[in-house]
């Protein structure tokens, strides 16, 4: 099984005491977001978690604590873009904060374990093409050697929460051509620096240019870590686009703090307090209580890995 902490939401910057609280005993509840009273008991012991996938756009909280996942496998989705307080509003200094904390991580586990996302793009009159163009480029050279990929997404306005959030930015029309042309020079600028780059869930093939699709969601990346072989499966609960493999999502909607304005799983602040503020670190729930209508039932999870037979096991 793997875990994924969380799509939903920003668990190592908010949440990382009762996630750690989690792993000590070994077990959390979820509430499933399409029927809210049928909670999963999802067991967490290293024996079925074969890894733990990391969403995060500031991990300090959790760096002092990274000696408590040595039973685990896991590695970093770390988001750092170019956009300002304007976009992502309560995000702390990222020359001062955000990018020395990519570095220390990246110290600690490897550059295999951390990967740099540079999502979603988007163009408004201050956020032009060269804008993103020097952003990323920064990033880049700051990052080379603490990395081995960066991928990129185009925002997606198809979400109903996004189009809500989104409605002040003023967007600028970024086609076909466009996404064509920043490609090409983020392909360029990561050959530069020695960077894999490839896409999260775009229906856009770039291929020609160097960027291929990627699977953050990546069972290669746990096998290679691993050093064993895993069965894999897409996750079909994703669009088609998409080619994560299979997890279990462990956040919440609505109860990140990050305030980015292209958030498509926040669709209203004052939920997202009131969810903060009904958060526990020491319950298995992530916030609010367990009442008479809930139904809790043990979600059937094992190990991915696929035990091979030694060279001589069946000789007599």
């Amino acid at each position: 099984m793997i875990i994924s902490a969380s799509r939903r939401t920003d668990i190592p910057s908010y949440y990382s005491e009762w996630f750690f609280n989690r792993l000590k005993e070994r077990f959390v509840l979820v509430r499933n977001p399409m029927n809210i009273h049928q909670i999963s008991r999802i067991n967490l012991s290293p024996d079925v978690v074969d890894g733990i996938v990391f969403w995060t756009k500031n991990p300090v909280p959790m760096l002092e604590k990274l000696a408590e996942l040595r039973d685990y496998t896991y590695y970093f989705q770390f988001t750092i873009t170019g956009y300002g307080a304007d976009i992502e509003c309560n995000l702390p200094d990222k020359n001062k904060i955000i990018l020395p904390a990519f570095k220390k991580i990246s110290e600690i586990i490897g550059a295999d374990r951390i990967i740099w996302r540079y999502d979603p793009i988007f163009f408004n009159p201050k956020y032009t093409f060269d804008y993103h163009i020097r952003a990323f480029g920064k990033i880049a050279e700051i990052l080379s050697g603490y990395t081995k990929k960066v991928t990129i997404s185009f925002l997606d306005c198809d979400y109903r929460n996004v189009k809500n959030n989104i409605s002040s930015l003023n967007l600028t029309q970024l086609g076909y051509e466009e996404q064509i042309a920043i490609a090409v020079e983020f392909s360029k600028i990561a050959e530069k620096f020695g960077l894999i780059i490839d896409t999260c869930a775009e229906k856009i093939d770039l291929s020609e240019f160097g960027v291929t699709h990627a699977s953050c969601i990546d069972i290669k990346l746990f096998e290679k870590i691993l050093g064993v072989q895993m069965k894999s499966e897409k996750d079909k609960t994703q669009r088609k686009e998409c080619f994560c493999n299979s997890a279990i999502d462990i956040g919440a909607y609505n109860t990140c703090l990050n305030g980015c304005k292209y958030c498509y799983a926040n669709y209203n602040q004052k939920t997202v307090f009131e969810n903060n503020f009904a958060h526990n670190p020491d319950s298995p729930l992530l916030f609010g209580d367990i009442t008479a209508e809930d139904k809790i039932t043990d979600r059937k999870v094992k190990s991915l890995k696929i035990e091979q037979l030694g060279l001589f096991e069946n000789d007599c």
